[in-house]
């Protein structure tokens, strides 16, 4: 039987991996505090991939050449046992390989890779979508991490903000029922700056599909911080749920929720990669403990 999870150590840095969905549930400093969300009742996840969709799809339904095929808010990748092809003393990899049971929710021949590697006190996650099949693979992917907030816990949430590597000035998208609506509004960020509070999310996420950035601290004036970065991905949302729980995630995307009015196929939602036969697509993104 293969093991349940790994647990890599590196320099001031722990990360623990389980094979159910490749999740990353413990990110820990040489101190022992813990960083990531520990998917307690108000949400039950800690760091899911998402793929092959990010976000929802109008209906649950993904359109193929006619055909609809049922599917799930964020896609099935969160919720099947990856395979352990890598294992080592501060990395690993994790394979989920397409087969009968996602062909009924996503005809498409596919191998999707999650790696993880430490460095001090970073750790770095890559995703890697190969194209199996003989026809184009459209997919979606994206990470979802969820951070504590307060990382300090005698800290207030709102003494905490995110900053911006580049200004983003840009208007911001929201959803509705979990679709993307049509009208962009203005950004609650402030030159680079976004102040936290749980207000921000009462309306869902906060989503920006054209962020300047490709890096974000998240911190307070004093206590531990989070830096992350991130390559390939074209989209971030930020979310904690609505009526206030203690996480903030910050989710690079390749990929978001169907537009509210889009009932077409798949291949040609926005934001969806295109990928050819026998090609593979990757994406990465790092997070730093400060």
């Amino acid at each position: 039987m293969e093991r349940d999870s790994l647990t890599l150590h590196g320099d001031g840095i722990s990360a623990t991996i389980v094979g159910q969905g490749a999740e990353l549930v413990s990110l820990r400093d040489a101190e022992g505090t813990e960083f990531l969300w520990q998917a307690g009742p108000a949400w039950r996840r800690h760091s899911p991939v998402l793929f092959p969709i990010v976000g929802r799809l109008k209906g649950d339904q993904l359109r193929h050449r006619g055909q609809t095929y049922p599917m799930t808010q964020h896609g099935f990748a969160r919720d099947r046992r990856f395979a352990w092809a890598e294992q080592g003393p501060s990395s690993c990899t994790l394979i989920l390989t397409g087969d009968a049971e996602t062909h009924a929710h996503y005809p498409f021949a596919f191998h999707l890779t999650v790696s993880y590697s430490l460095a001090p006190r970073q750790l770095s996650v890559t995703f890697a979508v190969t194209n199996t099949g003989d026809e184009i693979l459209p997919a979606s992917i994206g990470a979802h991490p969820a951070f504590n907030w307060p990382l300090l816990p005698e800290l207030p949430k709102q003494a905490y903000r995110l900053t911006f590597a580049d200004n983003e000035p840009a208007p911001i998208r929201r959803l509705k029922d979990g679709l993307l609506l049509p009208m962009p509004q203005p950004t609650p960020i402030e030159v680079k700056t976004l102040a936290l509070a749980e207000k921000l999310f009462d309306d869902d996420a906060v989503i920006l599909d054209r962020p300047a950035s490709t890096s974000v601290r998240y911190a307070a004036d004093r206590g531990p911080a989070i830096e992350m970065s991130w390559q390939g991905f074209n989209e971030l949302g930020i979310w904690s749920k609505p009526g206030g729980a203690p996480f903030l995630c910050i989710e690079p995307w390749h990929g978001l929720a169907s537009p509210v009015d889009f009932d077409g196929e798949f291949a040609d939602k926005p934001g969806v990669m295109l990928i050819e036969p026998g090609a593979k697509r990757t994406l990465s993104y790092q997070i730093g403990l400060g």
